[in-house]
Parts: C-alpha cells; sequence; structure tokens
C-alpha cells in the first residue's frame, strides 16, 4: 500500500513522533496505522511522542552569516523551560542546526530534519535524542536563509530572546556598513517595525487604519469637515511607528533610521538600501499554558 502524505500526518499528529520515522514506519506496517504506532513504540520514539501534548514555548533563536557576509541563517529553536534554553548542551545543539541551515539547501523544516547531522544520523533522530535525554519536548520551530548580492548583518537581544537579519542592497565593503546593519538590527529588535518603508505598507491596512482613525475622530466629537485632516494625521504618526525606515533611531533621537542610512551612504560613496528584514522572537504566537496553582497541588497529591 502507498504510503500518502495525509496518512504520515495523521500518524505524526497521533504519536508526536518525527515525519520520516512516521513515514518509514507506515512503509514498514504496509499502511497499518496501528502497527506503525507500535513500530514507533517498539523503537523507542515513543519517548518524544509523550511529550507531543506539552507546549514548547521557551528557548533560543540564533543567526549565523557565511563568512564574506553575503548569507545568513536564522532559526528558533523551542524548549518548555527557561532552564534548559540555558543549558550549554542545548546551546550547542541550536548551534549545530544553524550551521546546517546555512550550509545546506533545505528549504523547510521537515526537509531540515532530513538532512545528516555531524554525529552522522538525520537531525530528526538527533533531536528525539535530546527529548529523551533531557526530558522535554523539543522544536525546532522554524528558520530563514537569506542570500544577498550585497551584505548580510545580525544581531541577538537577550541572550537569544530576539535575533534579527537584515539584507543591505550596497557594492561597499567598508566597516561601517556592517555598524550600520547591527545597528538597524537592534532598532529592529527594539522597536519590530512592520514594513520596511511606506511603500511596503499593505493597501489593505492602510484602509483598515484610516477607517479605525475616523471612526474614533468621530466618536470624539470632532467636526466632520476636520475628520480627514485629523485622520491623515494621526496615519502619518502610525506609519512612522511601523515602518523601520520612519522610525527615531533608538540610539540618537535626532535622526531617522532613513537619514541615518543615507548618512553612512555618503560616509562610504556607495548608495545602500536595506532589502530585507527577518525578526524571530522565542514563542511569539504560541500559546503557553496556563495552570491554575491548585489543580496542579491536586495532581500532586493524587
Amino acid at each position: 500500500m502507498a504510503v500518502t502524505a495525509q496518512m504520515v500526518k495523521e500518524l505524526r499528529e497521533a504519536t508526536g513522533a518525527g515525519m520520516m520515522d512516521c513515514k518509514k514506519a507506515l512503509t514498514e506496517a504496509e499502511g497499518d496505522m496501528e502497527r506503525a504506532i507500535d513500530i514507533l513504540r517498539e523503537k523507542g520514539l515513543s519517548k518524544a511522542a509523550k511529550k507531543a501534548d506539552r507546549v514548547a514555548a521557551e528557548g533560543l533563536v540564533t543567526i549565523k552569516t557565511n563568512e564574506d557576509n553575503t548569507a545568513a541563517a536564522i532559526v528558533e529553536v523551542n524548549s518548555e523551560t527557561d532552564f534548559v534554553a540555558k543549558n550549554e548542551d542545548f546551546k550547542v545543539f541550536v548551534n549545530d542546526v544553524v550551521e546546517m541551515a546555512l550550509d545546506g539547501s533545505a528549504e523547510n523544516v521537515a526537509e531540515l530534519l532530513e538532512v545528516e547531522h555531524k554525529e552522522g544520523k538525520a537531525l530528526q533522530d538527533i533531536l528525539n535524542d535530546k527529548i529523551a535525554k533531557i526530558g522535554e519536548k523539543l522544536d525546532i520551530r522554524r528558520f530563514e536563509k537569506i542570500s544577498t548580492n550585497g551584505k548580510m548583518a545580525g544581531y541577538i537581544h537577550g541572550a537569544g530572546k530576539i535575533g534579527v537579519i537584515v539584507e543591505l542592497d550596497t557594492d561597499s565593503n567598508d566597516d561601517k556598513i556592517f555598524e550600520l546593519g547591527k545597528d538597524v538590527a537592534m532598532q529592529i529588535a527594539a522597536m519590530n517595525p512592520k514594513y520596511i518603508s511606506r511603500e511596503d505598507v499593505d493597501q489593505d491596512y492602510i484602509a483598515h487604519e484610516t477607517e479605525v482613525l475616523k471612526q474614533q475622530a468621530l466618536n470624539e466629537g470632532k467636526p466632520a469637515n476636520i475628520v480627514e485632516k485629523m485622520v491623515v494625521g494621526r496615519l502619518n504618526k502610525e506609519l512612522k511607528e511601523v515602518c523601520l525606515l520612519d522610525q527615531v533611531f533608538i540610539k540618537d533621537s535626532e535622526i531617522t533610521i532613513g537619514k541615518l542610512i543615507e548618512k553612512v551612504a555618503k560616509e562610504v560613496a556607495s548608495p545602500i538600501k536595506i532589502s530585507r528584514m527577518v525578526r524571530y522572537e522565542v514563542g511569539e504566537g504560541i500559546e503557553k499554558k496556563q495552570e491554575c496553582f491548585l489543580e496542579e497541588v491536586a495532581k500532586q497529591m493524587n
């Protein structure tokens, strides 16, 4: 019986085992789901599966660039507790993952998990070993690799809680380019802009915010003839907060990021453009499990 992607998905959801392990188990079981579950248990992969319903919302973000700063990778690897995230063995594993992401050609996490680790096993198998050893659910949540004809720069904040990589479109190799790149990445980490410039702003976003601001002004009892001007003013103020180039530089309140880039471009005698930015924050978008203290005590008493 041919193993389908849907079958692999169902087995993975049922057991929490890795995608490739699920595919191999189904192949061996000739498509029999119950037998495939037993095969995973027999191979000890249930150690990882038992932890599949836990929430891994802590962890680390890390980045790595190649020698000439023309490529960079950023990864987020999650753990259940901050304690594990600070463990040296976990840090080494996360560093291995980002190196594999940078040096390889994987385009998504599923492909990355199939890549052979330096220990001679698939990354998925190494991950399962770590889960069994550490005793927590671990998850390689996401990664991104960017290559450029310009330069890449990055910044890690809070010992790995936030990571940013920035692509700078420039012909210059001046050290000031990398100083600028780090400053811009630091700005993105701190201020979390939604867009690079106003030209990038989604028109649906503009329309939505315009309507919200219009209703705010009307609810404040402002005359209809001045509401439009108020909306324009408030929208401009909001765009200065969500657009990177319009933001006030956190290290010098006298200039914007756009002006900072213009200044450095003149100093290195080469145009500079921020082409792309990627910002990862540990656990963002993951719903953390909240347990009542009394319920937790009750569980321990039973």
